[in-house]
């Protein structure tokens, strides 16, 4: 490969760019099989949403394509993840059965980089699980939407990066240092009966967002289709919610398909969130939303851990939001699961929260006051339980809609209200690949070092009730919140109409 004379004399010189290099005969059999005798030790493919970030996605794309291999870097909006990862492990299968070792070295140790927001990286891992690899690529994500979740959850910030040249090479560096980590894949499964009049798919913010792809009206040979039936199945891997938070986060979609030329940094589109929660009335909610609307008198809970028989979760009637959290990290970084105390721990049975123990830790919100709690000292939602598998049984006739999301991507759930219950389950499906740097927030269960770090805080903290009192809420509002709670410091309150 040729050195950008850009690089001569600095730490990113040829040897460092050639551990992610991956030559062009990889993606083309027309190309020369001509390369480095040493495969590189970190290959990487990498995907970027061209439209996130405002401008940034663009650039990013550019640069990525001017310091490595052009045919290694994909724009998602041009080609899906699918298609370029099906024909780059047909490429390389067929290479290894020529025993060809520098494809397989490549094939072994083979990285990916999805630069976006959270529905993007959503999209690749959904994508990997797809395609049921034997040795499936780990993932590091760039965060380069408004929540940026997944990244801030594995230590790769949560602020947009910059574009320039030295910014792209000391992420790749941080690509070398970062570890592989497991986490849960969970499975979304919905299913009602046909109703008589209208249509009961998921309606999307004006188009179907691409993660999406992991929601959708199974095909009638799919094992789990019924007759009779209209069934959606789905996957995440940081969080579900239903309701106030969700609703929130459609309309904030919305206006940003509608009016894109006014979402052009994360600071702007922190401050159209707060001020949708303020006119869609979430700060008040015990005003503007009745009662009827929330959780409890929608649906009826049930919670299964590992071993034991469904259990139905008691709800306070004034929960309007459940968030079903695999990640430490919602809505711009938020824990609302917080670290239970050991009091706590055992009072509850709850255990110290992983991404890889097989289990959700399930909290509601009362409204986007009580949200601020979390920007507290161990601050918290009010933890509901932690569980295996998780039941929604909509009671018939209760609404006509609600509004779910998966990791970060929103849309608006028809429900009939002339036929039987609909039901929405989740379940434990697996696992996928993350690279973590060394800032990880994110917890494996097999890491001792987790171990000794949850009991250390659960020892110190002083665990209020998961009751908290109207007055309680109120004396954290001071902290502000995140996206779907926050109103940002320098966003002018007067302004809202």
């Amino acid at each position: 490969m040729q050195l950008d004379p850009l690089l001569a004399g600095s730490k990113y010189d040829s040897d460092f760019l050639k551990e992610f290099h991956i030559p062009t005969y990889i993606f083309n059999d027309e190309a020369k099989s001509s390369h480095d005798p040493d495969p590189p030790k970190f290959p990487v493919l990498v995907f970027i949403n061209s439209k996130s970030g405002g401008q940034l996605g663009g650039d990013l794309l550019q640069t990525y394509k001017t310091v490595l291999n052009e045919f290694q870097v994909f724009d998602v909006g041009k080609e899906s993840p699918d298609n370029v990862l099906r024909r780059v492990y047909t490429r390389l299968e067929k290479l290894k059965k020529e025993n060809d070792k520098f494809a397989a070295a490549i094939d072994e140790r083979l990285r990916i980089i999805v630069a976006g927001g959270d529905g993007t990286a959503g999209w690749l891992l959904g994508v990997v699980c797809d395609l049921k690899l034997p040795n499936p690529p780990p993932i590091a994500t760039v965060p380069l939407g408004t929540g940026n979740n997944l990244p801030f959850a594995f230590g790769w910030g949560k602020k947009n990066p910059g574009t320039d040249r030295n910014s792209v090479l000391s992420f790749l560096e941080q690509v070398m240092g970062a570890k592989k980590m497991e986490i849960d894949n969970w499975h979304l499964l919905m299913r009602m009966r046909v109703p008589e009049n209208g249509s009961c798919d998921p309606i999307a913010p004006l188009e179907l967002p691409h993660s999406l792809h992991a929601f959708r009206r199974v095909s009638p040979t799919d094992d789990l289709n019924m007759e009779g039936y209209h069934t959606f199945r789905g996957g995440f891997w940081n969080y579900f919610s239903l309701g106030m938070d969700a609703q929130v986060s459609y309309a904030f979609h919305s206006e940003r398909k509608l009016n894109p030329e006014k979402f052009k940094n994360q600071l702007v589109n922190q401050g159209t969130y707060a001020k949708l929660g303020c006119t869609q009335g979430w700060f008040a909610a015990s005003v503007f939303h009745p009662s009827e609307t929330n959780v409890a008198q929608l649906a009826k809970v049930k919670v299964k851990t590992k071993t034991g028989p469904w259990q139905d979760l008691k709800l306070a009637p004034s929960i309007r939001s459940i968030v079903c959290l695999n990640l430490p990290s919602f809505s711009g970084g938020l824990n609302p699961w917080g670290m239970p105390s050991r009091r706590r721990q055992c009072n509850k049975d709850f255990t110290p929260p992983y991404v890889d123990d097989g289990l959700l830790e399930v909290v509601g919100f009362r409204n986007a006051w009580h949200g601020l709690v979390c920007l507290a000292p161990k601050g918290h939602g009010t933890r509901l339980a932690q569980a295996h598998r998780i039941r929604f049984e909509f009671h018939k006739g209760a609404a006509d809609h609600t509004y779910m999301r998966i990791d970060g991507e929103p849309w608006k759930q028809p429900l009939p209200v002339d036929t039987d219950t609909v039901v929405v389950e989740i379940s434990h499906h697996g696992q996928v690949n993350m690279l973590a740097t060394g800032d990880c927030l994110s917890k494996s269960v097999n890491d001792v070092t987790s171990s000794s770090s949850h009991n250390s805080l659960q020892s110190d903290e002083d665990d209020n009730s998961d009751e908290e009192s109207e007055q309680e809420a109120d004396e954290f509002r001071k902290f502000g919140a995140a996206n779907t709670f926050r109103i940002p410091d320098d966003f002018d309150i007067s302004r809202l109409s």
